[in-house]
């Protein structure tokens, strides 16, 4: 028995066996909705950690400024609530829904509360710290980390809590146009 294993180990590995895509994925909606990220198959995601009582929390207003020049273009912003850093997330999603289209009118994909560290990662966040470490360890360190994703799903970079989304403006703008 052991040999079978073995062999279908060693199969896998010279013939590769499938492996998870981003698609595969799925994700509550702001409203609880369940869906699959397959639904941006063929768009660049910008897929960030928010919570709204961060010192990050302006960033919001340069997201939606890359949602509306981007969006006709190709790209889709994912945020995802988080109440893991001290807890700056501890509004209900209609709490987060009403904040951020009241403080910085959002029109990109608000989703579900999750967790992006521990024992309770949502599979979205294992996923991209897998295909995107960080700096020292794969941990993220703080809300407004984001990840940019090309057309095919692969997690191109990870960029820091502090990089502001104009800064990001250039790598999307490279990806939208391969």
């Amino acid at each position: 028995m052991l040999k079978f294993f073995l062999g279908l180990f060693l199969v896998t590995q010279l013939f590769g066996a499938e492996t998870m895509s981003i698609y595969d994925i799925k994700v509550k909606d702001i409203d609880g909705k369940e869906l699959s990220l397959a639904k941006y198959k063929g768009r660049v995601m910008l897929i960030v950690n928010v919570a709204s009582k961060c010192g990050f929390t302006p960033q919001y207003e340069g997201l939606e400024a890359l949602h509306e020049k981007y969006a006709a273009k190709g790209l889709s912003i994912l945020a995802f609530p988080c109440n893991q850093f001290l807890s700056q997330e501890p509004g209900s999603e209609a709490e987060i829904k009403s904040f951020c289209k009241r403080s910085y009118d959002v029109k990109f994909d608000l989703f579900s509360k999750i967790n992006v560290n521990g024992d309770n990662t949502h599979p979205l966040y294992k996923y991209l710290k897998e295909n995107a470490g960080g700096f020292l360890t794969d941990t993220i360190k703080w809300n407004f980390t984001k990840f940019l994703v090309d057309k095919n799903g692969k997690v191109i970079h990870r960029y820091a809590p502090s990089t502001k989304p104009q800064e990001i403006e250039a790598d999307i703008e490279k990806l939208l146009a391969t």
